[in-house]
Parts: structure tokens; sequence; C-alpha cells
């Protein structure tokens, strides 16, 4: 055979080898899509003879009777967003804003429930329901101090995760929680001091499936072969010359 013909015949094999194995390997890089949620129906508590609450089915709640007039409610808004995330990174899906109002005693509520709605769509057509209950807690106001009389609102740990397909491989999308570091730490519990707000971020990730590795073809393997066997062949031959 000539050096030319045979060279041609193991690189081109070698080549088929390489798309054998890296093909397999190739994944998407980053997802995009948005976020939006809707508020449910509130559970009032045993002393909530009197409860007032507005929003349900939106993304605005408002729940309690303000004791001075003017002033806001408690509230407890979500925003949705667009986002692109890397595989494997995280982004941020969504800011809750909590504004802590005076209300009366008995007009409150203890529980509301949030559907958070994630939808990819990019590159696949998913759309993932994610359910979170927040427990309420407001004080009375009869402390002189302040930081005594901030309320509470408290989110389930029920962040979970979702699994879906996309270009026949299983991918999985993460919920880790509120953040008001930019994800760095997550927290379950919002504290805020009377007529104030505060805001936190959601943050997910979307993890890819662990790559498969394939064993090239047999055809490839010997070519390999051949060309390891030709390469010492030639290095002895010239060794003796």
């Amino acid at each position: 055979m000539r050096l030319s013909s045979f060279f041609a015949t193991v690189m081109s094999t070698f080549t088929l080898a390489a798309v054998v194995v890296l093909g397999f390997s190739s994944q998407v890089q980053a997802m995009g899509g948005s976020s939006s949620g809707i508020w449910g129906k509130p559970t009032p508590g045993s002393l909530d003879i009197d409860p007032k609450f507005t929003g349900v089915g939106t993304n605005l709640f408002t729940w309690g009777k303000p004791n001075v007039p003017g002033t806001l409610a408690n509230q407890l808004l979500f925003n949705g967003n667009s986002f692109t995330g890397d595989i494997g990174s995280l982004f941020k899906i969504g800011d809750l804003t909590y504004h802590n109002g005076t209300v009366n005693l008995g007009t409150s509520v203890d529980y509301v429930p949030l559907t958070l709605e994630v939808s990819l769509n990019n590159q696949v057509k998913v759309s993932e329901s994610f359910n979170f209950n927040f427990k309420l807690v407001n004080t009375p106001n009869e402390s002189t101090d302040p930081q005594e009389n901030a309320d509470f609102v408290f989110v389930s740990e029920n962040f979970g995760d979702r699994n879906f397909l996309f270009d026949g491989k299983e991918y999985t999308i993460e919920l880790t929680g509120f953040s008001q570091d930019n994800g760095v730490t997550s927290t379950n519990q919002f504290r805020v001091l009377e007529e104030e707000k505060t805001t936190a971020a959601i943050f997910a990730r979307i993890t890819a499936p662990k790559p498969t590795r394939k064993i090239p073809e047999p055809g490839a393997i010997a070519g390999l072969s051949l060309l390891g066997v030709y390469l010492v062949s030639r290095k002895s031959s010239r060794a003796k010359n």
C-alpha cells in the first residue's frame, strides 16, 4: 500500500472516531424563558374573625384592613421576568416584594399560596409549575421597640425540581430559593418593620444530564492500531539504516 493511501485510510477512520466520541458529548449551553406567579385563595387564622384580602388570581396579594386612613394594607408582589441561564449556573427568575402595612387585628389571614410558572421557550417548549405556601405573621404592635413590632413572612421549603426532555435528553430545572445577595445564600423568611418593605429574588439552575462516553467503532480502533504499527515499523527501519 502506498504511504498516501495508507494515511488517507487511517486519518479518515481517525476522524470518524473523533466524530463518534465528540458528537455524543455536545449539549446545549444555555436556555431562556420567562416566569410568572399568581396568588391563590388564602387561609384565615382562628383569630381572623373578619379577614380582608384582594388579589387572588393575580401577582399582587393584599391582606388586612389598614387602621390608619390613607395607608396601605400588607402586600406581597411577585414580579416574574425573562431570563437566559447558562446550564449549571444560577439565574434569577423573579422578585418577591413584601410591604408591611399597619392593619387592624382580626382582619388578616394566616397562609396564602403562590403558583410559580416557569416556561422555557427559546429552544424547548416546556412549562413547569411550582407551588409555595407563605405563612403570614402579624404582630399586635404593642411594643415601643420597632423591632418587636416587625411582621414576618415565611415561605415553605418545598422548592423542589422538575425534569424535562430536550433533544432526547433529560434536563432538570431546580429552584434554589429566595435570596437577597444575588443567590449566594438563601432565605425562607422576610422580616419587615411597620410601613417598610423588602425584596428578595428567587433563583434557579438548569442541570444537564451527564454525557455518555461512546466507544469508537471497531473499524476506528483498527485504523488507529494500524497507524501505530506503521509508525513503529518506520522508526525501526530508519534505525537499521
